[in-house]
């Protein structure tokens, strides 16, 4: 495996930096919402920026601007430096959100070698689908993101499972054919999406924290701007209840065993001197 020096991993970032650049001008200029989230979010609002151990970027919106975006990229994505990947564009492609990735770099995760398309370094972007109101309803809606999260893993977690019967379950999850697998994802979609005004959304293949049903669908109603890298991009403005939900005490740090980087097994990366510097938050005394 790669280790991450400091170096590395800040050029690293600065790529991502360029991704979401290239996603918030898309964006702005089709009047598609969009939140950044996760631990970008929580950086943004605790940093100013990239969280220093951080090596992703994510940001998230509402499936009918997913929808818009997928389009966009079509048409107003800057193919010269960047391509865009998702389970309705790219065959083999496992993953119920969809990338920007950069041209010209390498970013592959340990145990992802052998996924049959380009791997380059990536912003992910997590389109947010309804959860049916109700009790039964709900749980039995769970249990079907928890399935197609598992089948979708499946190619991955019959390699790398501990158990021997978990590789055994993902390993004939695997062989479900791509075209029914989507197709069943597409489904899932749709079904979600039944009632336009369900209180809850979430990403379907994503796990929740803290045993939560999803996030409240109004706090994607409005939008605003926090600072990122001495950059605007757009949030949720009801970011800090989400982040509170996700996080707990989100201005809190974690203990230093918790700061952890995804193992890499390969790395490409360009310089980009353009983009400028930024200084991350001070963390037991280093940058």
């Amino acid at each position: 495996m790669i280790e991450l020096d400091n170096d590395t991993l800040r050029q690293l970032q600065r790529i991502e930096l360029e991704i979401l650049i290239e996603i918030d001008r898309i964006c702005r200029k089709n009047k598609i919402y969009y939140s950044l989230t996760g631990g970008t979010l929580l950086g943004a609002v605790r940093c100013g920026g990239f969280i220093p151990w951080d090596d992703d970027a994510d940001i998230s919106m509402m499936r009918s601007e997913y929808i818009k975006f997928q389009k966009a990229c079509k048409t107003d994505l800057d193919s010269d430096r960047f391509y865009f990947q998702d389970i309705d564009s790219t065959k083999g492609y496992r993953w119920g959100y969809g990338k920007v990735r950069r041209k010209n770099t390498v970013f592959l995760r340990e145990h992802q070698e052998h996924m049959p398309y380009e791997q380059g370094v990536f912003v992910d972007i997590f389109p947010r689908d309804g959860v049916p109101d109700g009790y039964v309803a709900g749980k039995m809606h769970t249990f079907a993101c928890f399935t197609m999260r598992k089948i979708m893993w499946s190619s991955i977690g019959k390699n790398v499972a501990v158990n021997k019967w978990e590789r055994a379950v993902y390993s004939f999850l695997a062989r479900i054919p791509e075209d029914v697998m989507k197709k069943a994802y597409e489904k899932l979609v749709k079904l979600s999406n039944y009632k336009k005004n369900s209180e809850l959304v979430r990403a379907l293949t994503f796990p929740l924290p803290n045993e939560q049903k999803g996030y409240r669908r109004s706090w994607y109603k409005k939008y605003t701007q926090v600072k990122f890298e001495n950059r605007k991009f757009m949030v949720q403005a009801s970011y800090k209840e989400w982040l509170e939900s996700e996080f707990g005490n989100y201005m809190q740090l974690p203990p230093v065993e918790q700061r952890k980087i995804h193992p890499v097994s390969q790395l490409k990366l360009v310089d980009l001197e353009e983009l400028g510097e930024n200084e991350y938050c001070i963390i037991d005394g280093s940058r």
